[in-house]
């Protein structure tokens, strides 16, 4: 997706960030007082979801760049922290939350670093482990080409021994990356499916091959990786396409330079049907067989997400025994019935991984 529109916010149109990236950018900018106008001419176009992904606002982030994951009480959450740079993503999966989660849906990056740089410092001051994620709003390797914020955060995390930067991404930016002093503080993370899925539900993001070739390139630049099958999607064939997957993730990626694989299966808000409707006509993800969950998410029966997650567990072990591998927002029937086990309800799956970090990144107790 090609960036055809920039709004700077009045309050930081002299900030030199600012106009860095509208040199990168190459386009002529427009300041504005308030995005309210930016909004409406974003939700007058017959699809604002597609509208938004062409337009940059750059702005400040008026709140805390650090939040903690939302998740809830009814499933096991992992006490993962976000780390909110930026918004939304030029990529057009059709499961993805943002779509409906912002409003309207707009590209917004933040400048205001000297924030940023306040939270990190006070981030490392804690006597405990932290893992922070750039992932949950945008994808953390879109802005390389007009930033550079991961130059940046690699080497703030860099220079302590208590928390570990995790940049989650579907693309094959990883140029900037190569040479960098990360010193295995930054785990680069790849959201993975089967090639099916991509092709049909993944717009504009990178092949499995690109992603694995990706992956395999920063494992040789010494940085930890992590890998995350969700959505998985349930599908006639599903389960020999994950299995392959599985394989071809295996026969790139040395086991014991993987902090992390998360498995979870599609899930959503209601409001997200009618848009995958509208915006995806041929995508069949949102008529399978789902029930409310807990969350009022709808999800698969149990049944069905027992049966998969069972496979993909006894695939992973089967390569790679020593590998911590966790669900993402299940609870503890689904985890005991996979797994064999149920993490503590008082934070035990954010100390197990935790305790991964601690061993593959070389961080301190």
């Amino acid at each position: 997706m090609i960036i055809k529109r920039i709004f700077i916010d009045a309050n930081i149109a002299s900030h030199p960030d600012a106009e860095r990236i509208r040199r990168q950018l190459d386009l002529p900018a427009e300041t504005v007082d308030n995005p309210d106008a930016i909004f409406q001419w974003i939700n007058s176009a017959v699809d604002p979801v597609s509208q938004g992904k062409q337009v940059l606002y750059l702005t400040r982030n008026k709140g805390g760049f650090l939040k903690s994951c939302p998740g809830t009480r009814e499933y096991t959450c992992c006490d993962y922290q976000i780390l909110h740079v930026a918004s939304f993503c030029t990529m057009d999966c059709s499961y993805c939350i943002l779509q409906s989660y912002f409003h309207p849906p707009l590209l917004q990056f933040f400048v205001n670093r000297d924030d940023l740089d306040a939270d990190l410092t006070g981030l490392f001051q804690k006597e405990t482990i932290s893992r922070v994620g750039t992932g949950e709003f945008t994808d953390s390797l879109i802005w390389e080409k007009w930033t550079d914020l991961t130059d940046y955060l690699v080497s703030r995390f860099s220079i302590q021994d208590k928390a570990v930067l995790e940049l989650k991404t579907k693309t094959v930016n990883i140029e900037r990356l190569k040479g960098l002093d990360h010193r295995r503080k930054t785990i680069l993370s790849w959201s993975l499916n089967t090639p099916s899925v991509m092709k049909s539900e993944e717009r504009r993001t990178a092949s499995l091959d690109a992603r694995l070739t990706a992956a395999a390139r920063c494992q040789e630049w010494g940085y930890p990786l992590a890998f995350h099958f969700d959505p998985m999607i349930i599908y006639n064939g599903c389960e020999a396409d994950y299995r392959e997957v599985v394989k071809q993730l295996f026969q790139r990626i040395r086991p014991e330079n993987i902090v992390w694989i998360s498995l979870g299966t599609f899930r959503f808000m209601p409001a997200l049907k009618s848009v995958i409707a509208q915006r995806f006509p041929d995508s069949k993800i949102a008529y399978g067989e789902f029930i409310t969950g807990l969350d009022n998410k709808m999800r698969y029966f149990k049944p069905l997400r027992i049966t998969l997650y069972r496979l993909m567990v006894d695939w992973i072990r089967e390569a790679a025994p020593e590998v911590t591998v966790y669900f993402c927002m299940e609870d503890e029937e689904v985890w005991e019935k996979t797994m064999g086990r149920v993490p503590s309800p008082d934070g035990g799956l954010g100390r197990m991984l935790d305790q991964s970090a601690i061993r593959i990144c070389d961080l301190k107790p």
